[in-house]
């Protein structure tokens, strides 16, 4: 993947995760984990980065995102009774930090994740991915539609698709929160399972 060019200004909550460099993470799912879906997240050099535990009978798949240190970061849970699948993003104390809403797209997918950067400034990020959903770029709209981060699974090995894991490339640009595109990235994954 070619590098993605740094943001102007950062974007993002949680600033201890703020990509100083074009950063790849890989997110391997746990299929068969006794929590439900939990993946873990690593850099490319395989440095674990992030733990996502899902919860097992949770109406809302409802997953946990907790730091290496074990600190709860946030929760990922679908929200029911709205026409396009749409996702909450809530810190530990229950408060949304972000939404991720699909859009009907004839061809490909689309969502948008709007929250609100640390630095005070509304975001609205696009999601679009290609029909099979095998990748998807991630832009800002309001900054011309650059690239913040890209989502490929085409890069990984056959062998996790046919044990029914998902593993993701999630390359982050400098200056983009990683733990946000990681959830934008899980959301995507929950959307293209709803369909099997």
């Amino acid at each position: 993947m070619a590098q993605i060019a740094p943001v102007p200004q950062p974007i993002g909550v949680h600033s201890q995760f703020i990509a100083q460099k074009t950063e790849t993470l890989v997110l391997k799912e746990h299929v068969l984990s006794l929590s439900g879906d939990s993946f873990s997240v690593k850099l490319a050099d395989g440095t674990p980065v992030l733990q996502v535990e899902g919860k097992v009978m949770s109406i809302s798949g409802r997953k946990t995102v907790r730091d290496m240190q074990g600190n709860h970061l946030f929760d990922i849970c679908k929200e029911h009774f709205h026409i396009h699948a749409t996702f909450a993003i809530k810190n530990p104390q229950d408060q949304k930090i972000m939404e991720v809403k699909s859009k009907f797209q004839l061809l490909g997918s689309k969502a948008v994740a709007t929250f609100t950067s640390s630095n005070g400034k509304a975001e609205q990020l696009q999601m679009k991915g290609n029909w099979f959903d095998t990748s998807a770029d991630i832009t800002d709209e309001a900054q011309g539609g650059i690239v913040v981060a890209r989502i490929d699974r085409k890069l990984l090995s056959g062998k996790d698709i046919f044990f029914g894991q998902q593993t993701y490339a999630l390359q982050v640009a400098p200056g983009v929160d990683m733990a946000l595109m990681v959830a934008m990235c899980i959301c995507m994954d929950e959307k293209n399972n709803e369909g099997k």
